[in-house]
């Protein structure tokens, strides 16, 4: 790939080394674990300018004011650690890693770091949350708290008076001044410790967005949105003739080709102007070179040549909405061929770390750091785009590109993270392994609707070639710590199992006299629109729920609270358990469970009703998830998403190994929070749900330096 970009003025290269000599100097000039900040970092940033008159001001005040800090911060850590029975705790999550995939490939020799660390330290099966799913499971980690406590349930919960769904962990609402609230409770165990004097480094952890205030840095993961506001919409660009296909989680672009020239717009974010809303755009071109099989992409002042099946480093995109509304995102393209038509993906165009429109990270000037230090990175909550890849418009040899490339990313924040904090927290969280096995896993499960047709390069071993990878990637990770006042957890939220065949509970629902479809009900409507809800008493929506149609709880609810509500959860907990599949003979859900009887805390009645725990090779089908009814209950998956995990638990742990011996049979995720406060010499809350493991230390800790 060659890379072209035209020369910047001189403006903007002092100021771009103003910025970076501001950030060296933060750097220099604060203690390890403060490495990142200075006074008056953390405001919310409106322009170029304030990020670096802010920038400057925090280098200049850290400065002068370093002496009285250092003295005032050694005192305060000394009695941060007077009771800590280590020094350092790092967390490496790897989402989703399976745990009976890992231990095959120990015995089979694939990841020797891992079993060398099995042998030397701990390891055991994780118990998961109930759903097994990321935000719930991440959320139990960072709160050591049930899900009746942190109130995250899936990825989605519904709208009461109008049954849409909307995300469950962060709401965004829009206008001039956009709102962002995290909808998580519970406080997150490095909070605490940053009430105690102890600072923390927190990279990519789910459920962190919008980032809290605290004693520490951290940049946030899933939930952070594009620029358009969404949870990533990829764009493809074609010459092909328009056609009636919808993608899911992205869209169709048709140009024209003009001699050797295609010209089009980029999609931003929609902005408010006079009254009303407008789609910012930014325009790019393609000149392209058939002989070759290459184009050159022209965005703004960069240029930028692409091979067939290449992609491009991170671009920066600018949408120009006025004096003052200059928004800035990253985005990468792959070009997929120049005849005989045209095609080229675009990644979502992701908010830019340097340059954010709004706080992506705490302090706000920490991701401005890593991406001066580092280089540009990904930032959507879910970096890694599946949706293209289940589309057909990533093959797998691209998609597999996305999970690599994050993975360097973030093996960058994390050595960076290892070498600036000598004393507290660091945790950082891998994606790759969780997308790796949703999108591979067919080739793993000969039985499995969709195991071929998504390139012509087959990559029967992606997953232990992966797997191999992220063992090789620990190695290292382990060898910068190898200290002995640092205890290293490594753990997966869950593990994953195949997804073969999808079940439509909401027709199940129908089949069966709970839920009535309007008489002017048309096909392929999505979010529930065709229910009738004077005539239904229960629905399904998200991963795993199933609401109770609830009188004085839902907009248009029947059911009313009590007696007749209660019978209702048990006669369908009672039909769909042991549902069989007639198509296999098999069962498709092991077990319903009862959301009030399991959860508990002041935030259990707003989880759905009941969890489905689905068997292997079942989940809720891609129709029922969105609310789009079909006319049969069981349907095979024919996506590239071949694996997943919203299942019943039990099918699903995860994995926890440790550099030290622990004495527990049956670790669950929500321990980590209340074992780590312990190693540090914190009081565990009450509020806590998670016991304390007894993690083996050989040594007090010293006093901080």
């Amino acid at each position: 790939m060659q890379v072209k970009a035209s020369h910047n003025s001189n403006c903007r290269r002092s100021t771009e080394r103003i910025v970076l000599l501001a950030g060296c100097l933060l750097v220099a000039l604060a203690e390890p674990a403060q490495a990142y900040i200075g006074p008056g970092a953390g405001f919310a940033v409106l322009s170029s300018a304030l990020v670096i008159l802010t920038a400057m001001l925090s280098a200049i005040l850290t400065l002068f004011t370093w002496p009285a800090r250092w003295v005032i911060r050694a005192i305060r850590g000394r009695r941060a650690f007077a009771r800590a029975k280590v020094r350092r705790v790092v967390f490496v999550g790897l989402d989703g890693m399976d745990a009976g995939l890992v231990e095959r490939y120990m015995e089979e020799g694939r990841l020797p770091n891992l079993a060398a660390l099995r042998k030397r330290g701990y390891y055991s099966r994780l118990g998961t949350t109930l759903p097994a799913i990321t935000p719930t499971a991440w959320s139990s980690f960072l709160t050591g708290t049930n899900p009746g406590k942190h109130n995250i349930f899936d990825f989605l919960t519904r709208d009461k008076r109008s049954y849409l769904p909307m995300l469950s962990s962060v709401q965004i609402s829009g206008g001039r001044k956009p709102s962002i609230r995290l909808l998580r409770r519970g406080k997150p165990f490095w909070n605490i410790l940053g009430e105690h004097g102890i600072f923390s480094n927190i990279i990519r952890v789910p459920i962190t967005f919008p980032p809290e205030r605290f004693r520490g840095v951290l940049l946030s993961a899933m939930c952070v949105p594009d620029v358009r506001g969404s949870q990533g919409t990829f764009s493809f660009y074609t010459t092909r003739p328009r056609d009636e296909a919808i993608y899911e989680g992205g869209e169709q672009v048709q140009v024209t080709r003009e001699g050797n020239r295609i010209r089009s717009e980029l999609v931003g974010p929609e902005i408010e102007r006079n009254g009303g809303k407008v789609t910012l755009r930014a325009p790019f071109s393609v000149d392209i070179d058939d002989g070759n099989e290459r184009a050159t992409v022209t965005v703004g002042d960069t240029s930028l040549t692409l091979g067939r099946r290449q992609f491009s480093p991170w671009i920066t995109v600018t949408f120009d909405g006025g004096v003052r509304r200059k928004v800035r995102g990253i985005c990468q393209f792959q070009l997929i061929q120049t005849q005989p038509h045209f095609e080229m993906y675009v990644s979502p165009i992701q908010i830019d770390p340097e340059n954010p429109a709004f706080p992506i990270s705490h302090p706000t000037v920490f991701s401005m750091y890593l991406s001066k230090s580092q280089g540009k990175f990904a930032t959507l909550g879910l970096a890694e785009d599946t949706w293209a890849h289940n589309e057909c418009i990533l093959e797998d040899p691209g998609f597999l590109h996305q999970c690599t490339e994050a993975d360097e990313e973030r093996e960058r924040m994390l050595m960076d993270a290892l070498d600036k904090v000598s004393q507290g927290l660091v945790v950082c969280v891998f994606d790759s392994t969780d997308r790796v096995n949703h999108q591979y896993w067919r080739y793993l499960d000969p039985r499995h609707p969709a195991r071929h047709g998504f390139g012509d390069e087959k990559l029967a071993t992606a997953i232990p070639d992966h797997y191999a990878r992220i063992d090789a990637m620990l190695g290292r990770v382990l060898r910068r710590c190898d200290r002995p006042d640092t205890v290293v957890m490594i753990l997966s939220d869950h593990g994953a199992t195949s997804f073969r065949r999808g079940v439509d509970v909401n027709r199940w629902l129908i089949n069966n006299g709970y839920m009535a479809l309007k008489p002017d009900a048309k096909p392929g409507a999505r979010y529930l629109v065709n229910v009738d809800w004077s005539r239904t008493r229960a629905y399904a929506s998200g991963l795993a729920g199933i609401y109770l149609n609830l009188k004085d709880r839902e907009g248009q609810g029947i059911v009313e609270p009590g007696e007749e509500a209660d019978r209702l959860r048990d006669e369908l907990c009672e039909k769909l358990r042991g549902l069989k599949d007639p198509q296999t003979g098999e069962t498709a859900i092991l077990e319903v469970y009862n959301s009030l009887k399991y959860y508990r805390g002041p935030f259990k009645e707003e989880a759905p009703d009941l969890m489905v725990g689905y068997n292997e090779g079942y989940r809720v089908s891609w129709e029922a998830a969105i609310g789009d009814i079909t006319d049969q209950v069981f349907a095979d998956n024919h996506k590239a998403w071949s694996a997943d995990h919203c299942v019943d638990p039990r099918l699903v742990p995860g994995i926890l190994f440790c550099n030290r011996k622990i004495e527990a049979e049956h670790p669950r995720i929500l321990d980590m929070a209340p074992t780590t406060l312990d190693l540090f010499g914190v009081d565990v809350p009450k509020n806590m749900d998670g016991h304390v493991l007894s993690v083996a230390v050989n040594r007090k800790t010293e006093s901080a330096d």
